[in-house]
């Protein structure tokens, strides 16, 4: 049973958060209270626990239910947890004698889950941004897939079933309070750039971010009250963040990867930028 194989320690920090959420949400405001966030510290809240709940699903699929997971399935539940992450991990494991077709197909495995992960937390935040974002998301999971079970038929090798990747608990306070500390400076920074630099701005800052934890800038933009922020803004944003978060996830890959997957990520990660940025041109929001 899986209880019985939780540590004492996790137990007592799952404990603690769901005390935490349960006690300190209800009472949080729902309006801002500084001037310079436009996040109520209850939105704030609810953001922590809505992707950390989501990670530590994966989290405990991946320690206590799929201990020996396969390349596939280590890069479904890791782009639940975090897809760059993931790719760095998955492309080292390159440069032990993994197939590069495997590698490939499952980093691109990762990369579909993100942008079901992004879904999931917009239809939670902003059910009008994510309506729009479907005509995105949805694309670009199939065609993720499509590609990832491509590269997998390349090749009929069989993976020997290993612990591949290991995470720390998304629940720990340390872990938290960075993502926090992230979604803080993320609402102070998209309110200062939208209001010196407008709209231009905002896109500029969705592709600077995206070689971090995109994460908390989108949580930013699907919650925030400014005015300025459009629907279309907002869902521009979002794509730019995920291309340039795509960019590098593919330059982690060639630095950490075995030079084998190098022409196969360039192809896999080429092809969604390419995507993205025609969906960007053609759908209208």
């Amino acid at each position: 049973k899986i209880s019985q194989k939780i540590s004492n320690t996790e137990f007592i920090t799952l404990a603690k958060f769901i005390i935490i959420a349960g006690i300190i949400l209800p009472i949080l405001p729902n309006e801002p209270i500084f001037s310079f966030i436009s996040i109520s510290p209850y939105k704030f809240w609810l953001a922590i626990v809505a992707v950390s709940t989501i990670s530590y699903i994966s989290y405990l699929l991946q320690k206590y239910v799929f201990q020996n997971a396969g390349l596939l399935l280590t890069g479904i539940l890791g782009g639940m947890y975090s897809s760059t992450a993931t790719t760095i991990v998955l492309a080292r494991k390159s440069k032990e004698g993994s197939t590069a077709s495997k590698i490939v197909a499952s980093i691109l495995f990762a990369t579909a889950m993100m942008y079901i992960r992004l879904l999931v937390l917009a239809f939670i935040f902003n059910k009008t941004v994510a309506q729009s974002l479907l005509y995105f998301f949805i694309p670009l999971t199939f065609f993720s897939i499509l590609l990832a079970l491509f590269f997998n038929s390349r090749d009929k090798a069989n993976e020997a079933s290993k612990k591949l990747i290991t995470y720390n608990n998304p629940l720990e306070f340390k872990t938290a309070f960075i993502f926090g500390l992230l979604f803080v400076v993320f609402a102070m920074v998209t309110d200062l750039v939208l209001k010196y630099y407008g709209n231009s701005g905002v896109k500029i800052l969705s592709v600077i971010v995206g070689v971090t934890d995109i994460d908390p800038f989108i949580l930013n933009l699907f919650q925030t009250k400014n005015n300025s922020l459009t629907i279309t803004l907002i869902v521009q944003a979002t794509i730019l963040a995920t291309i340039s978060n795509a960019l590098i996830k593919m330059g982690y890959a060639l630095f950490f990867g075995n030079k084998k997957i190098a022409t196969k990520i360039i192809a896999g990660f080429s092809a969604i930028i390419f995507l993205s940025i025609l969906l960007l041109l053609i759908v209208k929001v």
